[in-house]
């Protein structure tokens, strides 16, 4: 149920009661017992949810279809630990049914902010998450981020599964859930949707007024629909480069002031390889307006030579006007943690040394504004948009290489939680990936255009510039911090009285 909740199966209402299922099996267990099905439960969820990552690794990996299993299963093992650690400390500090409600969507939040930063983060698909094309619930995010959500979920859950107690004639910790609390919670559900749903009218009124009277430039995005396979093959480099020129010349009768290449999409080191950027830089020409490029890069040190995974703004006359390198890498894909210890353990991606990382919050200079590139699965990421918007990024560009995800539920997954990105900050999120899915987010959340994975597409579309700094902007993850914190407080009482 909670993997249905997610884009691939995508029946999006089921996460308002996915939970309920588990919390039932917990009602009669000791903490111990508890966290053994949770594990349970988050293993089965997280190896639906992930299970792109095995044809991801063996295709453009090389590895071992075992060795790919593998890594799945110890993945989503890890992964699955959070939502036994959920279990195991809602049945240690709720012995009474009230509390459940009280307890479940604070201790949720934190288990997923924890998630969000711990041994570098993996913050893919919260269960608020699942909402992205809910409109008016989603605008809370620019408040709470998409913590926010996540505790309406875990609250609904919990209202649902209190409720079913009671018509069931069942006890949690041999404690009966009485009449009343059933129905008052079941009330406050309604009560608060309505309260939400409000807030979601009026902020969005109120920024598409905001819209309608800032400043706006066309933006065009291009999706070269390259092949992994030929991508980095020498024999399909001019023509890979010759692709995305051709398309952009193609858009040059939509005047954009700006066109967005995806990550990576000079398949060679521009402006070290001499002939090849020289192409380049005669299209830009063209062309005639500034491009954003993705391409990898290096600087030479006095001992080794230091490669990042970068974006390049060059203006119309094929000049390089700023850069932003990748700040949050991909273990094992960019480079290889704790290399010291396990020297055995290789890269995915072979064609460039380990990259290292750029500097947070950094923001590129485009005419009197500053754009926020966030490279691949950075726009998972919420405290880096926040970085660039509170640096002035006027626009969010996510450029990417889905490729590696082909055509499994990855891509949708990953396109879903940009939008988040978008209404966090207020901004307009422009995406160009490689082989999809590339599209437009309009600063309330809207999908203004998308394209087909697999096609080769050019879109364009005038967007606002908007630099106002929402309260997420400014404070980040604080009302996860403080679920967090009211988790900590809600130990400490157990510790000194029953709760």
């Amino acid at each position: 149920m909670l993997t249905g909740s997610f884009p691939g199966v995508g029946f999006y209402p089921l996460v308002w009661f996915a939970l309920v299922p588990l919390l039932f099996a917990l009602t009669d267990l000791t903490p111990n017992n508890s966290f053994r099905i949770g594990l349970l439960t988050g293993f089965v969820h997280y190896l639906t949810l992930l299970f792109w990552l095995v044809p991801t690794m063996r295709i453009y990996g090389y590895l071992p279809l075992y060795l790919c299993i593998s890594v799945l299963f110890l993945f989503a093992f890890y992964l699955a630990l959070y939502i036994g650690i959920f279990a195991f400390f809602l049945t240690k500090f709720c012995s009474k049914p009230a509390n459940c409600i009280f307890i479940i969507p604070p201790l949720w939040v934190s288990i997923e902010y924890i998630r969000s930063f711990l041994f570098s983060g993996f913050p893919w698909e919260f269960l608020g998450y699942s909402q992205f094309n809910n409109l008016h619930l989603i605008q809370i995010s620019d408040i709470t981020g998409p913590y926010g959500l996540s505790f309406l979920i875990a609250f609904s859950n919990a209202v649902f599964f209190l409720t079913s107690l009671y018509l069931c004639k069942k006890k949690w910790q041999g404690k009966e859930v009485t009449g009343k609390f059933s129905a008052v919670s079941i009330i406050a559900i309604p009560l608060i949707f309505i309260l939400i749903r409000s807030y979601g009218e009026w902020r969005i009124k109120s920024i598409d007024k905001l819209i309608a009277t800032s400043p706006s430039a066309k933006v065009t995005i291009i999706q070269g629909n390259i092949s992994q396979s030929e991508k980095w093959d020498p024999a399909f480099q001019e023509a890979t480069t010759k692709k995305y020129i051709d398309l952009s010349l193609s858009a040059k009768k939509d005047n954009p002031d700006i066109i967005i290449w995806p990550e990576t999409a000079t398949p060679f080191y521009f402006l070290y390889n001499t002939d090849m950027s020289a192409m380049v830089k005669k299209g830009i020409q063209d062309a005639g307006t500034y491009f954003l490029i993705g391409s990898p890069s290096f600087i030479r040190r006095k001992n080794n030579i230091e490669f990042y995974n970068s974006a390049y703004l060059v203006n119309p006359k094929g000049e390089v006007s700023d850069k932003y390198d990748k700040v949050h890498l991909v273990p094992f894909g960019e480079y290889v943690p704790f290399k010291k210890w396990l020297p055995f353990l290789g890269k995915m991606v072979r064609q460039v040394g380990d990259f290292r990382a750029g500097k947070k919050g950094n923001t590129i200079d485009w005419k009197d504004y500053k754009i926020g590139v966030q490279i691949c699965y950075e726009i998972i990421f919420p405290n880096l948009s926040r970085a660039m918007a509170k640096n002035d990024a006027a626009l969010l560009a996510n450029i990417t290489n889905d490729a590696w995800f082909g055509k499994t539920s990855a891509p949708y997954q990953h396109f879903s939680m940009s939008v988040f990105r978008a209404v966090e900050n207020r901004r307009t999120l422009a995406r160009s990936a490689n082989t999809g899915i590339s599209g437009f987010v309009d600063p309330v959340g809207r999908i203004i255009a998308s394209t087909p994975l697999f096609q080769k597409a050019t879109l364009t579309r005038t967007i606002p510039l908007i630099r106002i700094k929402t309260f997420y902007t400014h404070f980040g993850d604080l009302f996860a911090g403080v679920c967090t914190a009211v988790t900590l407080l809600i130990a400490i009482l157990k510790k000194r009285i029953i709760f």
